[in-house]
């Protein structure tokens, strides 16, 4: 008895050390297994685009409701993931939110808009901090309301706000459409659209507006049809706009391409640009900014201002237009400014720019107006060192049209390689115009009236002129 109760004790112990063992390995395998648990898995980089390219991998699951969604097997954040219906017709705003919110708290992330759906969005701020390198891949159609009467009287400043944002990057083969023919309605119109939409603002929204961002890169997309502006960058700096395609009938007004006010540090390339405004706006505020290669028509070309309007302070520096042809186009390359303001634009070169049936392919303008009749003042936004060097092509107009202010003349203006011939359109005035404006001329030069047309500098003429640019220091 004694010897069966021993043997049945050593039993119970195996048994138990047997049971201890085998949770032991179970605990150890678990612990394994959760290793990576909650790390988003990331993408396959395109050698391409150097990290920043979003792959077509499975899309992150959707979020469940009332849950604070974070990817477990994915870093890309696709719409459709999030509730979008990619129709046209419903409202996608708010999964576009929630997938940019759960992509900003991950470090390389992609919010991607897919390919062939379109996405109706209303007014919406997309804002950091976020982590580093969010990319915005846009394959697919982001759609604006298509009524006046739809938009919100709170939102009519921008449509897709960028705000706060650093090391972020917009790019991919999709097209984002302002649809803004209502707010392109012609004056004897408008009383038939106000009675059917109860209100026409007179403040018409940008389609993607950049505010406080830096290092953005903006590439490949094609952007259209904005009721303004296409694209603005303002208080920002590190800029880059490559590939990118701008279009909007040339009867829609005020609606400028690349609009930079207040940026630092911009390079704008390769593009094609065609709107019924500037193809680059250049406001106050804006230094190092080159533009090359680029497509322009039709619009008013690449133009520097109005600026100084209302008295108003305008400090513009050290702007490079290279390589640049522009269409059918109201104007070439032009420094605009309002009579009364103060500041300075300087060190401003346009070179090899191909002109074709451009009305005038060379303005200066201090008296600019956008009224029937501005009043006179004496104040100016000073002008100096603005270089024009292989200006080639056909005018419809003017060749040259330098108007500057009777009290600040403009100074150090270059004329070189000049070669400019009527167009077949041509209804205008064969000589150059030059106002109060002092510098030197370099042959070859077409039409010979370009070699007269400056005056030979003078030093006071210089004090005067650089007496008003201490504003901007």
């Amino acid at each position: 008895m004694r010897r069966d109760k021993s043997l049945y004790l050593l039993a119970l112990v195996a048994i138990m050390f047997l049971v201890f063992i085998t949770s032991s390995i179970t605990s150890v395998e678990g612990r394994k297994h959760n290793v990576n648990k909650g790390k988003p898995r990331k993408h396959r980089k395109d050698k391409n685009n150097k990290g920043n390219g979003a792959s077509h991998s499975s899309p992150a699951p959707g979020p469940l409701p009332g849950y604070d969604y974070h990817p477990t097997g994915s870093n890309i954040f696709d719409v459709l993931s999030f509730g979008a219906k990619g129709d046209g017709v419903s409202d996608d705003s708010k999964a576009l939110l929630a997938a940019w919110k759960a992509a900003c708290k991950v470090p390389e992330a992609t919010v991607e808009i897919p390919s062939e759906f379109k996405f109706l969005v209303k007014p919406i701020t997309l804002q950091g901090p976020c982590m580093p390198n969010l990319v915005f891949q846009i394959d697919g159609a982001l759609l604006a309301p298509p009524k006046v009467g739809s938009w919100p009287k709170s939102s009519l400043f921008q449509w897709l706000n960028f705000k706060w944002i650093q090391n972020f990057t917009i790019q991919g083969t999709g097209v984002v459409d302002g649809q803004g023919s209502q707010w392109w309605t012609p004056s004897d119109q408008i009383y038939y659209i106000q009675k059917k939409f109860k209100h026409i603002p007179n403040r018409k929204p940008t389609a993607l507006r950049f505010y406080s961002s830096y290092n953005v890169t903006v590439r490949d997309i094609k952007i259209i049809n904005s009721p303004q502006c296409h694209l603005k960058f303002d208080s920002s700096g590190g800029i880059k706009v490559n590939n990118i395609t701008i279009s909007s009938p040339e009867s829609s007004p005020n609606t400028d391409g690349i609009h930079l006010q207040n940026t630092r540090d911009v390079e704008i390339l390769y593009s094609n640009i065609g709107c019924g405004d500037d193809c680059v706006s250049i406001q106050t505020g804006c230094s190092n900014v080159h533009i090359h290669h680029i497509n322009c028509g039709p619009g008013h070309g690449i133009s520097l201002g109005g600026l100084g309007k209302d008295k108003s302070v305008a400090c513009v520096s050290d702007i490079v237009v290279e390589k640049i042809s522009l269409l059918n186009t109201l104007a070439g390359v032009r420094i605009k400014t309002w009579q009364g303001g103060m500041g300075s634009v300087k060190n401003v070169s346009f070179s090899n720019i191909q002109v074709s049936d451009v009305k005038v392919p060379i303005i200066i303008d201090q008296y600019y107006c956008d009224k029937n009749v501005c009043k006179n003042q004496t104040g100016a936004v000073a002008i100096s060192g603005v270089k024009y060097d292989q200006i080639i092509g056909t005018y419809s107009v003017q060749p040259v049209h330098l108007a500057c202010s009777n009290d600040i003349p403009c100074t150090d203006v270059d004329l070189i390689d000049i070669q400019l011939k009527p167009s077949l359109r041509y209804r205008g005035f064969h000589q150059a115009l030059c106002w109060n404006s002092y510098g030197k001329s370099q042959a070859p030069l077409l039409p010979s009236s370009i070699d007269s047309c400056l005056r030979r500098d003078g030093g006071s003429v210089k004090r005067i002129a650089r007496s008003r640019e201490n504003v901007c220091f």
